[in-house]
């Protein structure tokens, strides 16, 4: 269990209504990318602050490493929306 503070619940909802392709889309690639990408500017900053928390830095890899596999997967079926996604959350590849 990770003594982490969750991503704040209005960030979130911020996160989702900003990358929503249509109405009440939560589930689509690039909310999902959206989603992790908060999480992970949250941990970033938090690693700024308390920096041998080795423990959440593992935690931080794997949200990085599935927000990659879900860019990937974005990226094999559309590169246009790939391009898109990677612009408008400012992700750098």
């Amino acid at each position: 269990m990770s003594l982490i503070r969750p991503v704040r619940r209005d960030a979130k909802t911020a996160a989702i209504k900003d990358s929503a392709t249509k109405p009440n889309d939560t589930g689509s690639p690039e909310v999902q990318v959206a989603i992790w990408t908060e999480r992970i500017n949250y941990l970033t900053e938090h690693f700024k602050m308390h920096k041998k928390d080795n423990h959440s830095r593992r935690g931080l890899l794997r949200m990085v490493s599935k927000r990659r596999q879900l860019l990937d997967y974005v990226k094999s079926k559309d590169e246009a929306r790939y391009q898109k996604i990677i612009d408008k959350l400012g992700i750098r590849r």
